[in-house]
């Protein structure tokens, strides 16, 4: 019973804070080289986050083998997943970034059904997918102009990408056998993933561009301490507790919060269409994860009939 609730807590934080993250990082890559700023904000955490797991709480670091495993999972969740969002956001605003991102539960839908994982496309998907791209519609259809800047179109299919990419990490992810500690496997997930960024970062982008001032400090921290080392790690430990369609909740919430944060703070484009075609992506979202929950609840009682 503890268990469950803080698995649930886990998903409360998840939800509320990661619906931030994406005005946080907005404010940051315009001050600091978005590969930089991702690489540094989640080497750090995910260093700070191991290290407490075993220097205070007695965890060790498991085989190569697995330390491998999140390696990948860093790279697809962090690398790509995150990274590529900041650069998108150079171009993009963060309200766009978030309502694209929460599409990621039927990225999810698509990538196990084009593997073969048993999950089939039925009515009740097909309707929750085709309101997502209503809800698309009439977010880009609203300022269709901006499709004619190369910058803002490339942002919106990197970002897209992005989405891709994190809904690949979690379903590798959810392969694991669960022998591990899900907090320490975030950390060595968030570190790889941040290595791989600073990698790619001496090899693309100039550090002396990065203006490291008051705004651009407080955004790294904040995604270090919230975004990275306790919604991560709250995400890392829910997937092991919890459905991933349940999971996958937070996609619900966070954009909602990206929009209304990103209008009050900075000011970004807020009228009826985007606020209708958020909801309406939410919805189309709900449906298709409720018709997959179905379909893991036939295929359990299958499995025990």
């Amino acid at each position: 019973m503890i268990s469950e609730w803080k698995a649930w807590l886990s998903l409360v934080i998840i939800c509320i804070v990661w619906g931030t993250t994406y005005l946080v990082l907005k404010i940051g890559v315009e001050e600091v080289p978005p590969f930089l700023f991702t690489g540094i904000r989640q080497t750090v955490a995910g260093l700070a986050l191991a290290a407490i797991m075993m220097f205070f709480f007695g965890n060790r670091l498991p085989d190569l083998k697995t330390i491998g495993r999140h390696a990948i999972v860093g790279f697809f969740m962090i690398s790509i997943g995150n990274g590529a969002v900041g650069w998108g956001e150079l171009y993009v605003s963060s309200s766009i970034a978030a309502i694209i991102c929460s599409l990621m539960p039927l990225w999810i839908i698509f990538i196990n059904f084009a593997y073969g994982k048993g999950d089939k496309i039925d009515t009740q998907m097909v309707i929750g997918v085709l309101l997502g791209f209503v809800g698309l519609i009439l977010i880009f259809g609203d300022g269709i102009a901006d499709f004619q800047n190369p910058d803002y179109t490339l942002g919106i299919i990197i970002i897209f990408l992005a989405t891709a990419s994190w809904a690949a990490g979690t379903i590798y992810l959810r392969t694991f056998k669960k022998h591990g500690t899900p907090i320490l496997d975030a950390g060595l997930q968030m570190f790889f993933g941040g290595l791989f960024l600073l990698l790619l970062s001496s090899f693309t982008e100039d550090p002396a561009q990065a203006n490291w001032n008051g705004d651009s400090i407080f955004a790294l921290f904040y995604l270090i301490i919230f975004g990275s080392a306790i919604a991560y790690g709250a995400y890392s430990y829910v997937l092991t507790r919890l459905p991933t369609p349940v999971v996958s909740l937070y996609a619900y919430i966070n954009p909602v919060v990206a929009v209304i944060l990103g209008w009050l703070i900075l000011d970004e484009k807020l009228n009826t269409a985007i606020m209708i075609g958020c909801l309406i992506i939410v919805a189309g979202v709900y449906i298709v994860n409720t018709g997959y929950r179905k379909q893991e609840i036939r295929r359990l009682q299958m499995a025990e009939s």
